[in-house]
């Protein structure tokens, strides 16, 4: 097999590619506009890719109410339900503030990106904005936005992504952990196991 010609240095990237049309550079603000700000407080799901010294992590972020809160228009919250403990955007984030957020609402094929610095914080006073009847998150990211605009809609449009039939047979967790593990764990005990107790606690 004969190897691909790498492109390495910025110039021949540029060369390679056209110049961004106008839309595409003005769309960029360092702040929440108004019709930013609404698209982000429909959205109840986002990616959350965050980098630390072993490599890059993509996390994603679902709720029942939008997935992020506004605390002003250059500041989002993000809380930090109980997981599976791994932490891995956590642990990044406190070694390298970096982060970037891809916003998605159900039917629409735009999408809103956000780049910024995040810290966390276990402050009572931002938990409790996410109280969820007695229960709260476990630490907030606070979102210092860098950049926010919309995404081109070619990628959702070409996936489908809302309107392509369900994809039968998909392997199960279970599957993929027995996969993992070389069969040291029984997928379809973990399926079932996860079923009883994926659910029961929202938060």
């Amino acid at each position: 097999m004969t190897l691909p010609i790498w492109i390495t240095t910025l110039d021949d990237l540029h060369a390679h590619y056209g110049t961004p049309g106008k839309p595409a550079i003005a769309k960029v603000t360092s702040h929440l506009t108004p019709a930013y700000a609404d698209f982000i407080a429909a959205s109840r799901f986002c990616i959350l890719s965050t980098v630390g010294p072993e490599g890059t992590d993509g996390s994603p972020r679902g709720d029942e109410s939008p997935v992020v809160m506004p605390l002003d228009a250059e500041t989002l919250l993000m809380p930090d339900w109980k997981g599976n403990e791994r932490i891995d955007s956590l642990r990044n984030i406190i070694r390298d503030g970096r982060v970037s957020l891809i916003f998605l609402v159900p039917g629409s094929t735009t999408a809103v990106r956000v780049n910024g610095i995040a810290k966390i914080t276990a402050d009572a006073d931002l938990r409790a904005r996410f109280d969820r009847g007695g229960t709260q998150p476990r630490s907030v990211i606070v979102i210092r936005i860098a950049e926010v605009y919309s995404q081109c809609a070619r990628a959702l449009q070409r996936s489908a992504l809302w309107t392509a039939p369900h994809v039968a047979n998909l392997p199960t967790p279970g599957q993929m952990l027995q996969d993992a593990t070389a069969g040291a764990i029984n997928g379809a005990d973990y399926d079932t196991e996860r079923a009883t107790r994926a659910h029961l606690g929202r938060w």
